[in-house]
Formats: C-alpha cells, sequence, structure tokens
C-alpha cells in the first residue's frame, strides 16, 4: 500500500528544488522499516543517486547492520550532557556535504538542549528547506492526534511526538504491512530484541490486541494520506482543497478544560481526514480575563495555544460577554460547518434551565454538525 520504486522517487526529486520527503510508517519496532530504507538507499545508489546516512539506529539487529556496509555514514556529532557523552545527528555536517538523499531515523527523537532544534523532524524540515530529500521513518503512535487514542485503546502512554503536518507534507508514504502473528515470531526468534527482554516486551507492548490496534491505525493513516497525495496538484505542488468550504472544523476549548486535548486530537482527525482548515476557538469573557484566573489556568491555556499550533489549526481567541454568541458567528463568518465540544458534567437541570453553553449550542444545530465528545466520566462513543 503506497509503495512506489526508488525510480519514482528520483523522477519526483528533479521536480522541484525544495527537497522530497517519503516516509516509512510502521506500527511496531521490527516491522523492518529501517532495514527498507537502507535497501532502498542501496537502490538509489545504483541509479546513480547522491545517497548518505544522516542517522540510523541499528539497535542491535545484525540484518540492519550489515546493509548499512557500502553506504556513506556521515560521522555524528558529540555532546557532553549531564555528565555523559551523547551522540546526535550533525545537521550542519550534513548541509555542509549536501547528498541528493539523506537517510534518516528516530524521527521524533527529542534532541539534547545544546542542538540547534529540539526535535528530529525539525532538523529533516532544516534539510529539505536546503533542498536535500529525505526518507526517514517512525511509528504511527508518535503522531501527535494520535497519543491520546493510543493510550486509550492500547494503554500505551506515547512521550516522543511528530506533529501531524509534517506527515501530511509527505510526498510519499509507505507502510510495512507484516502481519501481527509474523512480527511475534520475529520477537520470539530475537530479531527484535536480545532474548532476556522478549519475556518483558511480549507482556506489554507486544501484546497482540496492542498490535492489532496500531496495525489498523497505520493502514488507515495511509490510506488517508494516499488519498491527499493523489489530489497534488504536481504541477505547482498545491494540495486541492474541498470545494465547499463550509467542510471547515472548529473546536471550543476552556482555559481549564481537562479534556482539551482529547477534543484537540479529534479535531485534528476530523480536519485531515476533510482536507480543510480548522480552528481552535477560545472565548475570553470577563469571568475568564488574564486577571480573574490562576496561573494553572493560563499555563494550561498556553499549553492548548502551543498543541493547537502543532497539530497545524489556527487558534483564536474570542472576547465576549456570551460564549455562545461569540463561537456562532465566528463559525457563520468563517464558513465552519463542524464544531467539536465537550461533554458537559453538569447536572441536568442546571445544562436545560441554567443555560449551559452546551444546551444552547443545540439550539444552532440545524446550521452546523456538532460532535460532543464523551470525557473519562461519561465513556461511550462520539455523540453528533
Amino acid at each position: 500500500m503506497g509503495r512506489m520504486d526508488s525510480l519514482d522517487f528520483i523522477e519526483l526529486v528533479e521536480q522541484r528544488k525544495k527537497g522530497r520527503l517519503r516516509v516509512y510508517l510502521g506500527f511496531a519496532a521490527g516491522v523492518g522499516k529501517t532495514y527498507r530504507m537502507l535497501k532502498e538507499g542501496h537502490s538509489l545508489q545504483k541509479r546513480g543517486a547522491d545517497v548518505a546516512i544522516g542517522l540510523v539506529e541499528p539497535h542491535g539487529r545484525k540484518e540492519t547492520a550489515a546493509i548499512i556496509e557500502g553506504l556513506e555514514v556521515i560521522p555524528r556529532k558529540k555532546y557532553e550532557y549531564r555528565g555523559i557523552v551523547v551522540e546526535e545527528m550533525d545537521l550542519d555536517a550534513i548541509l555542509a556535504r549536501h547528498p541528493q538523499v539523506a537517510i534518516v531515523d528516530e524521527v521524533a527523537h527529542t534532541n539534547v538542549p545544546m542542538c540547534r532544534n529540539r526535535k528530529r523532524y525539525q532538523d529533516i524540515l532544516e534539510l529539505l528547506d536546503a533542498g536535500i530529500n529525505v526518507i526517514c521513518a517512525f511509528n504511527v503512535q508518535h503522531l501527535e492526534s494520535l497519543t491520546d487514542l493510543v493510550k486509550e485503546a492500547a494503554n500505551v502512554k506515547v512521550r516522543e511526538t511528530i506533529p501531524d503536518p509534517f506527515l501530511k507534507q509527505a510526498d510519499q508514504v509507505v507502510t510495512l504491512d507484516l502481519t501481527v502473528e509474523d512480527l511475534l515470531l520475529r520477537l520470539r526468534e530475537g530479531k527484535i530484541y536480545d532474548e532476556d527482554k522478549v519475556p518483558w516486551a511480549l507482556e506489554h507492548f507486544f501484546r497482540k490486541e496492542n498490535l492489532d490496534t496500531l496495525r489498523e491505525l497505520t493502514l488507515r493513516e495511509v490510506v488517508e494520506n494516499l488519498e491527499r497525495i493523489v489530489s497534488k496538484d504536481r504541477a505547482g505542488d498545491k494540495i486541492h482543497k474541498p470545494s465547499v468550504a463550509s467542510d471547515r472544523v472548529m473546536v471550543c476549548v476552556t482555559s481549564g478544560s481537562p479534556q482539551a486535548h482529547n477534543l484537540l486530537s479529534r479535531g485534528s482527525r476530523m480536519a485531515g481526514r476533510l482536507n480543510t482548515h480548522w480552528f481552535v476557538v477560545y472565548v475570553e469573557t470577563p469571568r475568564e480575563s488574564p486577571l480573574r484566573i490562576d496561573a494553572q489556568a493560563q499555563r494550561g491555556l498556553l499549553d492548548i495555544m502551543n498543541r493547537a499550533g502543532d497539530l497545524g489549526a489556527e487558534f483564536v481567541k474570542l472576547h465576549s460577554k456570551d460564549p455562545v454568541t461569540a463561537v456562532v458567528d465566528f463559525a457563520n463568518s468563517h464558513s465552519v460547518k463542524h464544531i467539536v465540544m465537550g461533554y458537559s458534567h453538569q447536572p441536568w437541570w442546571k445544562r436545560i434551565y441554567g443555560g449551559s453553553f452546551l444546551f444552547r449550542m443545540l439550539q444552532y444545530s440545524a446550521s452546523f454538525d456538532l460532535y460532543i465528545i464523551s470525557t473519562p466520566e461519561q465513556k461511550g462513543e462520539e455523540t453528533r
């Protein structure tokens, strides 16, 4: 699915000055992402492309270490951090060497503070801006918008994340659709981790139900990205927007909302499926002025703003005594069709007679599609 041979990638490389991005997307360690990247590097090199390895982590796997032979490896840069020597990808050395194609692994990695960029995906963006084409790899659970879903469905907490817009700008997305049974066989044979680590892995991350969930998410993500890539205008390298502007998505948040991250993830997924612009809207009422909310709420609001930007949303702060009027007016003026908000846990009588935000928004449901997202206190399906 989404597979194109290396000759196709070379043809893409020659079509523009900015670097092209090819992503190998997997659902777990050991599916073969790094091996396939290196194998493609050899194939490209045989066809005359100038290929260099920016950074690859063999993780002690003999097959991976063996296939590195024959490809140029740009030495890593050493930093002394907290009393130990840490090796990072040497971004400046790659830029100076300027290969036609750079191979970069572990995209979700966080660099040591002395590096110019905080995250490795930002290093890749800099390579692309310099006209260097990049082949990279990571697992689906590292996508920012999926972290809450992965935690809930597969009981896996992901600390290293990549913003969704990074994947959305890829020119090619390839999945290695290894079956869960084959992956577990590779694990038991010691091809992924040392034998002493296998029992622990089988009891935790590598449980079959976890892998089934992650594999399904990966396949779904690749399909969505293939639909987006096919819609690209190769001549102008622009993405065709939906014909109906009112397909835009809006997520409503408050400064102290404990479910804000979940709402942003849902909004990002929805906007990605619709291939449309989306907003994160916060209404500052007199009761929520900076002088009246505490420092924790202000930090929460800043965190929401930062995450909205990472997910590719436009953060909008409105000022109004009536949040419902402000939200509806904004939605009408910005062609919003889909509004995402959290479930209210106020007593039913207060929601109805007290004029809660949710109850009042339902009065406008003829003009918009409302998505009321469940919270830990109200488990269940998304209500529309």
